[in-house]
Parts: structure tokens; sequence; C-alpha cells
């Protein structure tokens, strides 16, 4: 089993010391980074006051280490889809069956129908796929380590066109994407 507290306490805003602080009985933020890292064992008593402390579930803090989990790998921002400089695993479960892997981006600033808040889950797909991905929202890998979001309208050999959400945006076109991500799921908190 992989530990996920580090990605959950980042993402909730908090430090070592905010944590083991949070914790009942209060701990150590070195005890706490001892857990996070795997540099000592994580007991379930150890898993629930660290779940209670983060607000999370228990079973959210860790991940088996067969099979890739989700992973954020991209954001929406006001200049368009960025790459993060650090992909970290997505933490909210769940329930999309299928056998090709999810990615998950945070939408950071509003386009078109996507809220800032919002988390979008897509299905990568290789080359085979792609025909039938037209007029569906996909998130596609560039160049440079950079993506570009938003649907896709055009395919014509090894080129993709994609038009970013929102009025007034001009296409994108990606030149043999090695495989494109498709919305499967919009997590959107109430």
């Amino acid at each position: 089993m992989i530990s996920r507290i580090r990605d959950i306490r980042r993402q909730k805003g908090l430090t070592l010391a905010d944590v083991a602080a949070r914790c009942t009985p209060p701990t150590t933020a070195q005890t706490i980074g001892r857990l996070e890292t795997g540099m000592r064992q994580l007991s379930l008593s150890w898993m629930n006051r660290i779940a209670k402390a983060l607000d999370v579930e228990s079973e959210l803090l860790v991940r088996s280490d067969v099979g890739a989990a989700p992973t954020y790998v991209a954001r929406l921002t006001a200049e368009g889809a960025e790459a993060l400089v650090a992909p970290r695993d997505a933490i909210l479960p769940s329930a999309l069956g299928g056998d090709a892997g999810l990615v998950v981006m945070a939408i950071e600033t509003g386009a078109g129908e996507y809220r800032a808040g919002d988390q979008l889950w897509l299905r990568q797909h290789g080359p085979e796929h792609f025909a039938r991905l037209l007029n569906r929202d996909v998130l596609v890998p560039r160049s440079g380590g950079r993506f570009a979001f938003g649907r896709m309208i055009d395919r014509s050999e090894n080129r993709v066109a994609i038009l970013a959400p929102g009025a007034g945006t001009r296409q994108v076109v990606v030149d043999s994407p090695a495989w494109i991500a498709v919305a499967e799921m919009l997590v959107r908190p109430l």
C-alpha cells in the first residue's frame, strides 16, 4: 500500500505541524512526516487519527501499489490548459470502470460550462480510437509538456483540431498526439 497522506495534506493546504496538532492526541510534525514517507509504518490506529485530522475517510489515505492511480496532470487557467509541474494522485474515489488510464484536470478558472473548483476526470485513448472522439471534450498533450483542452472538432490523418471552451476562442491543431483523454466525469463541489 502507498500512503496518500502528503497529497491530501497538500491539497488541503496544511503543513505537517497543522496535521500533527489536529491529531487526537496531538503528535509531532516529524511523526507525520515519517508516516507520509513510509519511514514509519502506517497502522490502522494512525490511519484513523490522521484521517480524522484531515477530515477524510481513512481509506482515502492509502492506495494499492498495483495498477496506476488516477492522476492530476493539468489545470485550466485563464490562459488555457497547462501541465502541472508535479503531477499528483487524484484523491476522490471513482466508480468509473474501464481498462484505459484515468487522468484528472483541475479547473481553476471557469470557461464555457466549466466552473472554477471543478475536477474533470478523463480517460486516455490511443490513436486507434481518435476517430470516435469527435465532438467530445478532450485533453490533448502537446510538445514542451503543454496541453490543449476543448472540443475535438476535426481529425485528419495525424492531426486533431481542438476548440477551447468559451466564446471567441480559436482552434488549436495538434500534430500526432501520443494519446487523447476524453471527459468522462465532472466533479463539482456543491
